[in-house]
């Protein structure tokens, strides 16, 4: 790769579904890999098989697919991968990490110990008498040097066993790094001889991920700053084994507003903690990648609105620039921003993805689309036309509720739709108004003869045909045009905030609104 390419991954563990924020710190190792030239890529930690959910791994492909995050390497379906470093995935890797186990323990930089649940407690009791540290070190590290003959007297009794690390550590010295977010980090050295190989054989996280990380070529880490108590555990490893280190990022975790104060976002509790939450209410996945970006960087805002149609991918972003103390969600400016990439959309792109959402989470819409292709497109065009393109769909769910009416098969009229006809405008005018304006109405018209028309039956039945007329003296007249209007936009949409009458009118055809008026 060319000088200053950087090699990320993201690595989860198959537990669980993928939430925002885990997709959060994704999106920032894709970027840093591809706007330097680099490689992103998957990597599965399935080591701990209790906690594994069933359908975890292909839940996270189809998520990072769906919100537009492409991988370089690893597994591309839960039964392939792609890439020349794996196996990506970690149960297949065991006899890679046994091999460099067997190497430490050659070396006298890692030993078996047979301590048992009951002893650990012992030591650990003796530890707090004593008002010491806790933990399986120094002194207390007690099978440290077992000598050789009653570490093979114990195996050939079958005594279950773990392989821990020999640590080089000292209490009073110092662990001291620059982390890319955080800066400069000290913290103490890591002293306890941590467990890297557990009974069943299993390399632990701590283990398997500096070998994975090394082998695999991983340049820079991001991840959530609950592992920033382990960076002295993980330096020593990286030290005793003679690889090089990557350069550790640790983010604050996103949090979230509770009322009056912030808090971070629960699995359990909050439902928008999840990613499948966004892709069921239907943010296009730009949408997500442009909010993320205004999260990493403040100064995307700026860049963004000097350069409107400009792909974010355009902005380099920098995480020493990034929140030490965690971004705050602001659902509100997200659904701004979606409501922003949605109106740059052409139309058929806007179709595309509406149609793909739908046929996900909606399949009688999807299907309507499909059937009435081209009438879409028109309902989808509106506005966009006139370089100013409305801005009232943030996402796709929103679409059947904002414009379904305008499809037959959506459109439901019923007698409530009088009671959102204007107040002094009685039914009986209101279908009045309905039938003189059928008779006249020529889709061929222009807007210009079209409105000259509307004005010519508002005035005919006692309406202000301008609305100054009506501001002047509005005892004399019984409304004014914008009430013929009005009574006009209930009667084909049965909505009173609609887009352009003229518009819809040019778009719906002469059949269907011949058809709906005569409903009304």
């Amino acid at each position: 790769m060319q000088s200053g390419a950087c090699v990320t991954r993201f690595a989860p563990s198959p537990t669980g579904f993928v939430t925002i924020g885990s997709l959060y710190a994704t999106f920032i190792s894709e970027r840093l890999a591809h706007q330097s030239g680099g490689v992103f890529y998957l990597r599965i930690e399935d080591t701990d098989k209790k906690r594994e959910v069933e359908g975890s791994l292909a839940d996270m492909l189809r998520t990072m697919r769906e919100f537009g995050i492409v991988i370089d390497e690893g597994p591309s379906s839960p039964e392939e991968e792609i890439g020349a470093y794996g196996p990506y995935t970690q149960s297949k890797r065991v006899a890679i990490y046994q091999t460099f186990i067997k190497d430490l323990v050659a070396r006298g930089l890692a030993y078996p110990c047979f301590c048992d649940a009951e002893e650990l407690q012992r030591i650990r009791d003796r530890q707090q008498e004593q008002g010491v540290n806790t933990g399986y070190y120094g002194k207390w590290a007690i099978h440290r040097r077992m000598p050789l003959d009653q570490v093979n007297e114990a195996l050939d009794q079958g005594r279950p066993y773990v392989i821990r690390f020999q640590s080089p550590g000292q209490a009073g010295r110092q662990c001291a790094y620059t982390d890319l977010v955080k800066g400069e980090i000290h913290m103490p050295e890591n002293e306890q001889d941590v467990v890297i190989m557990k009974s069943d054989g299993i390399p632990t996280y701590h283990f398997a991920h500096v070998i994975d990380d090394y082998l695999m070529g991983t340049t820079h880490v991001i991840r959530g700053d609950e592992w920033l108590s382990s960076v002295p555990i993980h330096h020593q490893l990286f030290e005793v084994l003679g690889f090089p280190k990557p350069a550790y990022g640790h983010i604050a975790p996103i949090m979230k507003m509770d009322g009056q104060s912030k808090r971070k976002f629960s699995k359990r509790k909050d439902p928008d903690a999840a990613a499948s939450y966004y892709q069921l209410a239907g943010y296009p996945s730009e949408a997500i990648r442009e909010y993320f970006m205004t999260l990493i960087n403040a100064g995307f805002d700026g860049w963004r609105i000097a350069q409107p149609n400009e792909l974010y991918s355009s902005f380099p972003i920098d995480i020493r620039k990034m929140s030490v103390s965690g971004a705050l969600f602001d659902l509100n400016k997200l659904n701004d921003i979606s409501k922003d990439v949605i109106a740059r959309m052409e139309a058929r792109e806007a179709l595309d993805q509406l149609t793909a959402w739908a046929a996900q989470y909606d399949q009688p819409l999807a299907s309507l689309l499909a059937e009435q292709d081209n009438y879409a497109i028109s309902i989808l065009n509106l506005g966009r036309a006139s370089g100013k393109p409305r801005k009232d769909v943030k996402t796709w769910s929103d679409f059947k509720p904002g414009y379904g009416y305008l499809f037959d098969e959506l459109f439901v009229p019923t007698t409530a739709m009088a009671e959102l006809l204007p107040a002094h405008v009685p039914a009986a005018e209101a279908r009045a108004l309905v039938h003189d304006f059928l008779h006249d109405f020529d889709a061929a018209d222009d807007r210009d003869t079209w409105f000259g028309k509307i004005k010519a039956l508002a005035a005919a039945r006692g309406y202000a045909a301008e609305m100054k007329q009506y501001k002047k003296q509005p005892d004399a007249y019984r409304g004014h045009v914008g009430d013929v209007a009005a009574v006009l936009r209930v009667a084909l949409t049965g909505k009173v905030h609609t887009p352009d009458l003229y518009d819809m009118l040019q778009i719906m055809g002469r059949e269907r609104i011949a058809r709906r008026l005569a409903a009304f």
